[in-house]
């Protein structure tokens, strides 16, 4: 396979917490992207995220061992709540953050007029998936990378790789939503808060598991029943969108779609020649196991690939969701 089309990604791999940030960084990371307590990134679950002390501590952790700290300022202030995304944009920038990963467009507008030599890159929570809309993004706030949602082809990356001013990051393995990413608002319709403006699908606070007489595990999100286990089977967290319902008198089903994760490894080779710059793992919410693991076989496999021999990581089957994989839209768009 010849190398000389493909460039080196960054590998850009997740960080919950602290520990998980130093896990990533031995493991290979180029990149880890993290995220403040609270509302303004989106993955604020109880546990995960930094303080504004332990990321100055990251970032130089990270920094001496050649990587780089990005971080997720990246859902959405409601209206008169700005301050904590606009305090989460001063603790970065003292913290020496490499990039800061905005979606809002008033918290990219402060970014952008307070700190005009921090670099920015426009989160996937903006949805910005055409080259009109990348475009503008970099015009008005001198975005240096986008990360697309995960909706597009191949072809269609490179089509806007060609088209654009800034880098690319493309997601290549972990969960794949059902919706263009920071449009979905089904968590809030059974708990009142949504990823989008409070950083959190399906809070923990909302979370219930009870058994019935028989052993089976019952799942809600709020008021609402999710999904029903058998004694012993493995049970997903509740989420809307994976969950299986029962309409009029027909067995349960996943009406949304079916757990399962996506994996480009074979698509690798690809999206290096479309010009992307940056791979994505996501997962801020695994743990450390899932992070080395994962981390460590995605070093392998660019590495490989960019030495022209083939890569193999059949198995990472054993940490996607359901135990199922996925190369969803950027194989087809008849995946669903």
């Amino acid at each position: 396979m010849p190398t000389a089309e493909m460039t080196r990604p960054e590998l850009v791999c997740p960080a919950g917490t602290p520990a998980g940030l130093r896990t990533a960084v031995d493991a290979g990371a180029d990149a880890v992207y993290c995220g403040l307590q609270g509302p303004t990134n989106a993955r604020n679950f109880p546990g995960l995220n930094f303080t504004p002390g332990e990321l100055a501590d990251a970032v130089r952790y990270a920094h001496g061992h050649g990587a780089k700290v990005l971080l997720a300022v990246n859902s959405f202030p409601p209206a008169g709540r700005m301050t904590p995304w606009t305090d989460a944009i001063d603790a970065g920038v003292r913290a020496r953050v490499d990039a800061i990963i905005v979606a809002d467009i008033g918290v990219a507008c402060y970014a952008r007029d307070t700190y005009p030599d921090q670099r920015l890159h426009l989160s996937v929570q903006a949805g910005a998936a055409s080259p009109e809309a990348i475009r503008y993004f970099c015009r008005a706030f001198a975005i240096r990378r986008v990360v697309l949602p995960r909706l597009l082809t191949v072809a269609e990356i490179k089509a806007v790789h060609d088209e654009i001013p800034c880098e690319i990051e493309a997601f290549v393995f972990g969960n794949i939503g059902m919706m263009v990413e920071g449009r979905c608002a089904l968590s809030s319709y059974a708990t009142g808060r949504s990823t989008n403006m409070d950083g959190v699908c399906s809070p923990a606070s909302h979370v219930r598991y009870s058994e019935d007489a028989g052993g089976a595990l019952l799942t809600r999100l709020g008021d609402f029943a999710i999904d029903c286990f058998a004694c012993g089977q493995k049970a997903g967290y509740p989420v809307i969108c994976k969950g299986r319902y029962r309409a009029a008198d027909t067995a349960p089903a996943y009406a949304f779609e079916e757990p399962v994760s996506l994996n480009l490894t074979r698509l690798l080779p690809d999206l290096m020649r479309a010009g992307v710059t940056a791979l994505k793992i996501e997962g801020r919410q695994r743990s450390r196991a899932y992070v080395k693991a994962v981390v460590s076989a995605f070093r392998d496999a660019v590495d490989t690939f960019l030495a022209g021999r083939e890569a193999d990581l059949a198995d990472l089957i054993a940490l996607t969701e359901g135990g199922r994989q996925t190369e969803g839209a950027f194989a087809s768009k008849t995946w669903r």
